[in-house]
């Protein structure tokens, strides 16, 4: 299965670079990386699988909750409310990206009960801008406008440069002097570096990555959300710090 899925990779690769034009190149490069990250996601999620024993063996076992700590990350919704969903992304990834309409569609289905905790997750040995991209988000966030930047990077995927995100900052209206104080600031590079702590302590290798409650999810489909959030409003809650 491995070599079959290193197969793919190389065919996909061979595939991209067919009749290019120059100008187009360094888009191509940056598709083969992302297909060869996916890849070699999937390859280990597949020895992984191997390496278990079939879920419908042991029934009775619960679902792996995971402890993840909000701490000082940005919260869409109510507070309150009683399932968290936590994401951890890259404003540099496509699929990241295009989870963000399924996303605010569970946040407007669930109004009370649902909120979402967004925790940076820059994948920098694929995606030159997503270590910038983030902590101009999270700067952003020192002045109560990380969600605008939020959406106004992932609107502007393909232009993430520092001179792009500068212009982001004043179009949102942040104070641009002190949005590039604390862009450069060891606060947001701790809070940073601590978000990508904690995805790696529950496993993340790729993005966007989801929990509700504590409970990952796997599928990725509007309907395994929905199940996993109905699970938590019926008791089994999960857990969250």
């Amino acid at each position: 299965m491995l070599r079959a899925v290193a197969l793919i990779a190389l065919a996909l690769v061979a595939v991209a670079g067919c009749d290019r034009r120059s100008e187009e190149l360094e888009e191509v490069r940056r598709d083969q990386r992302e297909i060869l990250f996916r890849l070699g996601a999937l390859a280990k999620a597949i020895e992984q699988a191997g390496s278990r024993a079939p879920t419908a063996a042991n029934p009775g076992n619960p679902p792996q909750v995971y402890e993840i700590a909000l701490g000082e990350s940005p919260v869409k919704g109510r507070r309150d409310a009683p399932v968290t969903i936590v994401e951890f992304s890259d404003f540099q990834c496509p699929g990241c990206k295009t989870y963000q309409g399924l996303v605010n569609q569970l946040l407007q289905l669930y109004p009370k009960e649902v909120k979402l905790v967004y925790k940076e997750f820059p994948l920098a040995d694929i995606h030159a801008n997503a270590v910038n991209a983030a902590k101009a988000a999270l700067a952003a966030g020192r002045q109560g406008k990380f969600w605008e930047m939020h959406d106004m990077i992932y609107q502007n995927q393909d232009e993430l440069g520092m001179d792009d995100l500068k212009a982001y900052a004043q179009k949102v209206g942040l104070d641009v002097h002190r949005w590039e104080q604390d862009f450069s600031s060891s606060e947001v590079q701790q809070q940073l570096s601590r978000e990508a702590s904690e995805g790696r302590a529950v496993g993340v290798d790729s993005t966007p990555s989801f929990f509700v409650n504590g409970r990952r999810i796997t599928q990725g489909t509007v309907e395994e959300f929905k199940l996993l959030i109905q699970e938590a409003l019926n008791g089994n809650r999960g857990r969250t710090a």
